[in-house]
Formats: C-alpha cells, structure tokens, sequence
C-alpha cells in the first residue's frame, strides 16, 4: 500500500464517526480504472470509502451510482458525498438488482463495476443490529430492515436438522449438529432473542482447544447473517448479468470476504472469461468456450501488512478483477 493511502486510512479511522474503514483502497483504484467523465457503478456502498475515492478520480463530469440495499448505511454516505451530489446518484436497492436500477436510469453501459461485499464495521457495532456475537443486541442481522425475516427467527423457527445444514453449508462449522442441538434444546424453554445468549448457547457446546483461533460462535453468526440477507443466492447468475453492463475494456471488481463467496466470484469469473469450470473429462466438457472477459487477477489479491497492522478487520478480504474484451 502506498504511503498517500495509509495516511488517509489512518486519518479515516481516527475519527469516531467513521467507523468502517474502506478495504484495499489502493488495489480497488488500479483495477477498477476511474477516470474522469466515466461512468461507474458502486453496488455496494456502505459508508462510501471507496465511492468518495471513485468521485475524486472521475471528477469533474463522471457519474457514481451507488446502490446499497442498508437504508440507513446509503443516507450516511450521501451525507457524506454531498459535496459530490451533481455526480453521486444514491439507489437504495440490493446490488442484486442492479440491471433494473440501471434501466430505470437509462444507462446501458458503464466504465466500472465495484462490488465489496463485506459487512461494513459500522453495521457491526451499530447498536441494534445484531450482527456480533460481542453485543447483548437483539437478533437481528437485517441489512435492509424493510425485509421480514430476522436472525431470530431463524433460530426460533427452522427445524433442527434444516438449521444444522445452514449453520454447516453456510458457515463450514463442523460442530453445526451439535450447535442446532443446543439451540433446539434451549428455545423449548424460552425464545433465543439476544446475540450474547445464542454465543452462548453455543460456546458451552464448541470446544476451543486444538487448532480452532477464533471464538466458537464466529461461523454459526457468519452462517446466519448469509441466510437472513440471501447473500449467495443467485450471485452466479448476477455475475454475468453485470458483465453485460460494461464497457470494452470496463472492469468488474469484487471483494469477497469469506471462502463460499470468493468460490462463487472465481467460477463466475471463469465462465466468463470462457475457460471450464466443470469436473467432466475434456472430452466431455460442455462449458461455454467463448470468453466476453479477461481474468486480471489470476489469484485473489489480498491486503498487505501495512493495511493489516491499521484495518485488521480486513484479512479476509479477497480481490478478484475482469475486464471486458
């Protein structure tokens, strides 16, 4: 990281309003490209980090559209925007829908597509929200709140067996059957509604000994924060929908902060840029041959010592890049 951006990131973190701290800052502005009077697409805004680092770059007639399905999260980056509020166009949406946002704003192509699709620090720590097995909040994880379905009512409501599926598939916690035991036993004699009373539940079932470097409840929190906000549903198929909406030459970049995610981004890219994602034999590969896309990244980058040692939050991010050929 170059000594510019970690300067800014550390000058970004030290006040307390600003709580998340953009990921990879330097990588995302190499790869995505901004330049000025572009076009570009920030599909999940958060706090606006990188958005504002975007504007600066495609200043003075560029335009962001910065989607965020977080209605709360949005009014805060736009306040923070303001000065940009000719070129930023805020859409409180879910990335996912973003070829129908795009028709709404008759744009038919872009210059570049940014995707972090991590959950941003302020949303962890906001009171509230539910997301940490830190706080005493109610359960919640709600990204969009206008959406019914809680945490909670996961918990409370799913059958044993469906639970322990989700808490394994979603959170690749190996001790998911004896966690979905717990809280089944535990919500017969009273409702789980509270993030520190399901860590609970679950630290006293999870053993910490051996090679586990993280608190029991970290995968089982993960996994449910996936299924209340259908995080991997359909990110395949949304992938390739996105890519018709650049530019040649246009790029598509996406963080991903977990194993599952990075997998679905890697098998999308591959598709896209033509290559087999099959387990057949070559000769009875049926993948799509014909590649719209290039790989720029042909591993995931990942965030280096300097941005660890200030944003530790960030070492799982991992960041992959397309461009359109």
């Amino acid at each position: 990281m170059r000594a510019t951006a970690l300067k800014d990131i550390t000058s970004y973190a030290e006040h307390p309003e600003n709580q998340h701290v953009p990921v990879m800052m330097d990588e995302v502005l190499d790869l995505l490209h901004p330049k000025p009077g572009g076009v570009y697409v920030d599909g999940t805004v958060g706090l606006g980090g990188h958005s504002a680092a975007i504007l600066e770059k495609i200043q003075p007639d560029g335009i962001l559209i910065g989607v965020d399905r977080d209605k709360e999260s949005l009014a805060k980056a736009a306040e923070r925007l303001k000065n940009f509020s000719g070129c930023f166009r805020p859409v409180h949406d879910n990335y996912k829908n973003l070829p129908l946002a795009l028709n709404r704003l008759t744009v038919e192509s872009t210059d570049g597509i940014l995707l972090d699709l991590g959950v941003s620090s302020w949303q962890l720590l906001s009171s509230g929200r539910g997301f940490s097995f830190q706080s005493d909040a109610m359960l919640d994880m709600r990204m969009d709140r206008t959406q019914p379905r809680t945490a909670a009512d996961i918990v409370n409501e799913t059958p044993e067996s469906e639970l322990a599926d989700i808490i394994y598939q979603y959170g690749e916690e190996r001790f998911s059957r004896r966690i979905a035991a717990a809280i089944a036993n535990e919500r017969e004699i009273a409702p789980i509604t509270r993030c520190a009373q399901l860590a609970g539940i679950i630290s006293r079932v999870v053993p910490v000994h051996g090679r586990r470097t993280i608190h029991p409840a970290t995968r089982t929190f993960q996994a449910l924060r996936i299924a209340v906000n259908e995080e991997l549903d359909g990110l395949e198929e949304f992938l390739p929908e996105m890519a018709r909406f650049l530019k040649r030459r246009a790029r598509l970049v996406v963080i991903a902060f977990h194993s599952l995610e990075d997998r679905v981004v890697k098998r999308a890219f591959r598709k896209l840029a033509g290559q087999c994602v099959c387990d057949a034999p070559q000769e009875l590969c049926r993948c799509e041959r014909r590649g719209s896309v290039k790989i720029l990244t042909s591993r995931p980058l990942m965030p280096g010592a300097e941005e660890l040692a200030v944003n530790p939050r960030a070492r799982s991010a991992r960041l992959r890049a397309v461009e359109k050929i």
